[in-house]
C-alpha cells in the first residue's frame, strides 16, 4: 500500500497521520518547518467535547484546563451561568502543547514516517498515484537535496499559506483582519477558579477570561478595527485595569506569562479535492472571529477524511466517498463562516443592529454561543445533506443522518464496556438499543435474538463494521440500529429487523448504487 503524503506537520497533519495509522494507513509527513511549535501560552486552542478523543492523548491532562462552567457578567453581575455536564466540558490548552502530544504519539506509531527538513516543492498525479517533489533544507550557503516521495494521495495540511494549495491552482478568497484581539496569558487567583466567561462592563468594555491548567489564564480584549499598535504599556494598561476591577480595586499578585495580537481572517478555499490532493485545517479555511475554533475545525476535518482515505487506499474505487468529504466538510465550515458574517454587526457594529442588540440578550447570547458549543457559531456540524445519506427508510422518532451521536455507554460483544466516543476511528460502529443489556452475559449475545441475524449481516457489509449494543439512547426506541460513521456522525437509524435497510446503507456509505 502507498502511504498518504502529507505536507505540514502541525497539529492538523499529525492528527491526520495518526487518524490514518489507526485505520491500518501508512503515511509520510513533510515536515518543511524549522522544528517544534514555540511555546506561547498565547496560543491556545479549545477541544469541545465531540473531539475529546484527541483530547485523550497521553501527556496532554497536566496541561489542559478542564472548564467548569461559563458565566456571563455584566458590570460585575452575572446575568448568565452555564455548568458543564461531566463529559461536557471543553478542553483549553496551549496549541504547542498539543502539537507536541500528536508529534510524541506519531513517533512511536511504525506506520507514520515524519520526513524532517522536506519542504514540497512540485507534484505530479497520476492514475494511480501521485508524486510530491520536495527540497530539503541543508545548512546555510548549501543547496538543498531534492527528492521524490511516491504516495496514494496528498493532503495539504501545510497551513494558510500552503504550498500544496497553490501548486493545485486552488484559489482561497476571503476577508482579512475580520477581528483583532490583545490577549494576554497569566498566572493569577482570578475570582471564578476554573470558569470562562465574557465579563462586560470593565474599563476595557470586554474581555474573555478562559481558565488553562492550574492557575493559568488566557484573556482576550478586542481591538478597535484601526490596526493601531498594542505597546507593552497599553498591554499592561489592560491587564492592571481588568484585573483591578475584578479585585474590588486592588491589584492581585499574577505573573504575566505571554503576550500578543491574535488577528482573525474569512478564508475559504475554492477546492478542497483536486484528483488524488485534498486540503485540510488551515490550508483549506481560516477562521477565529467570535470565538470560533480553527484547530477544532481543523481536527473535524481530519476525522471526516481519515476514514475516507482508508477505504479508498484499501479497497480502491472510492471516487464518490472522496468526494463526500469536501461536500460535508466545506459546507460545514461555509456555514460557519457565513454565521461568523451574520453576527458580526449584531456583535459590533453600531447603528440600528447595535441599538437592536446592544441592551439585550442577543449580543450577550453570540458572544457566547461559540464557546458554549452551541448555535450556528459552535455547535459541532451536521451533514444532512451528505452524499452518502441513505435512501432506506428510518426509524422514528430520531435525528436526521449526519447528526453528531449522543455518547453513550456501549456493549461490545465480548463484554467490554466504555463511552460510544471512545469507538470512534475505527470500522462503522453498530448500535443496537436493547434493554437490559447490562446484565446479559455477553457470552449469550451471539445466539438470542436479533443478534445472530445482524452478526452475519455484518460480514456482507462493504466496509468494515463492529456490532454492539447499548441500554437506550435518547429520541430511539428498543430494537434501532445505529449506524454510526467513524466520525461519530449518524448513517441511519433502521428497526433492527432492517437487513436490507442495513445493506442499503452500506451502499451509501461506500458511495456504490444498486443491489
Amino acid at each position: 500500500m502507498l502511504p498518504v503524503i502529507i505536507a505540514g506537520a502541525g497539529p492538523i497533519g499529525l492528527a491526520l497521520a495518526l487518524a490514518l495509522a489507526g485505520q491500518g494507513v501508512p503515511s509520510v509527513i513533510l515536515d518543511g518547518g524549522e522544528g517544534p511549535a514555540p511555546r506561547r501560552l498565547a496560543r491556545s486552542c479549545v477541544l469541545p467535547p465531540d473531539l475529546s478523543r484527541w483530547a485523550a492523548l497521553p501527556g496532554l491532562a497536566r496541561d489542559t484546563g478542564v472548564w467548569a462552567a461559563w458565566r456571563t457578567t455584566v458590570r460585575g453581575r452575572a446575568v448568565f451561568r452555564h455548568e458543564f455536564p461531566g463529559g461536557g466540558a471543553p478542553r483549553h490548552l496551549p496549541q504547542h502543547v498539543l502539537e507536541g502530544a500528536l508529534r510524541e504519539a506519531a513517533g512511536h506509531e511504525e506506520l507514520i514516517r515524519i520526513a524532517a527538513g522536506h519542504r514540497l516543492t512540485d507534484l505530479e498525479q497520476h492514475d494511480r498515484e501521485i508524486l510530491a517533489h520536495t527540497v530539503r533544507r541543508a545548512p546555510e550557503g548549501q543547496r538543498g537535496q531534492a527528492r521524490t516521495f511516491r504516495g496514494s494521495y496528498l493532503v495539504g495540511c501545510d497551513g494558510a499559506r500552503s504550498t500544496a494549495r497553490k501548486l493545485l491552482g486552488i484559489a482561497f478568497p476571503g476577508r482579512t483582519g475580520v477581528e483583532r484581539y490583545a490577549v494576554a496569558a497569566l498566572r493569577a487567583e482570578l475570582p471564578w477558579p476554573g470558569e470562562a466567561g465574557l465579563h462586560r462592563g470593565v474599563p476595557q468594555a470586554e474581555v474573555t477570561a478562559r481558565p488553562l491548567a492550574g492557575d493559568q489564564w488566557r484573556l482576550d480584549w478586542p481591538l478597535p478595527p484601526d490596526g493601531a499598535l498594542v505597546t507593552p504599556d497599553a498591554m499592561l494598561e489592560r491587564v492592571h485595569a481588568t484585573l483591578t476591577t475584578w479585585h474590588d480595586g486592588e491589584l492581585p499578585p499574577y505573573e504575566l506569562l505571554d503576550a500578543g495580537v491574535h488577528v482573525c481572517h474569512q478564508r475559504l478555499a475554492r477546492r478542497w479535492r483536486a484528483g488524488r490532493a485534498f486540503l485540510a485545517g488551515d490550508a483549506a479555511h481560516l477562521l477565529g472571529s467570535l470565538g470560533t475554533q480553527q484547530v477544532a475545525e481543523g481536527l473535524r476535518d481530519v476525522d471526516n477524511l481519515a476514514w475516507k482515505l482508508a477505504i479508498a487506499c484499501r479497497e480502491g474505487d472510492a471516487e464518490a466517498l472522496l468526494d463526500s468529504y469536501e461536500a460535508e466538510r466545506r459546507t460545514a465550515v461555509a456555514d460557519r463562516l457565513r454565521a461568523v458574517d451574520q453576527a458580526l454587526p449584531l456583535v459590533r457594529g453600531g447603528g440600528l443592529a447595535g441599538r437592536l442588540t446592544g441592551r439585550g440578550r442577543g449580543r450577550l447570547t453570540l458572544l457566547a454561543d461559540a464557546h458554549l458549543g452551541r448555535g450556528a457559531l459552535g455547535a459541532p456540524a451536521g451533514y444532512p445533506a451528505s452524499p452518502l445519506a441513505s435512501t432506506a427508510p428510518r426509524a422514528t422518532p430520531t435525528d436526521p443522518p449526519g447528526t453528531l451521536v449522543d455518547d453513550v455507554l456501549v456493549t461490545t460483544l465480548n463484554g467490554v464496556q466504555g463511552s460510544l466516543r471512545e469507538r470512534l476511528g475505527g470500522p462503522l460502529l453498530l448500535v443496537l438499543t436493547a434493554p437490559g443489556s447490562r446484565v446479559w452475559d455477553a457470552r449469550h449475545w451471539l445466539t438470542a435474538g436479533l443478534m445472530p441475524r445482524l452478526a452475519a449481516a455484518v460480514g456482507t457489509l462493504p466496509l468494515p463494521a463492529e456490532l454492539m449494543v447499548t441500554e437506550e439512547y435518547p429520541g430511539v426506541s428498543a430494537h434501532t440500529l445505529l449506524v454510526v460513521r467513524p466520525d461519530g456522525h449518524l448513517a441511519a437509524a433502521l428497526p433492527g429487523t432492517d437487513l436490507a435497510g442495513l445493506a442499503e446503507c452500506g451502499r451509501a456509505l461506500r458511495g456504490a448504487t444498486g443491489a
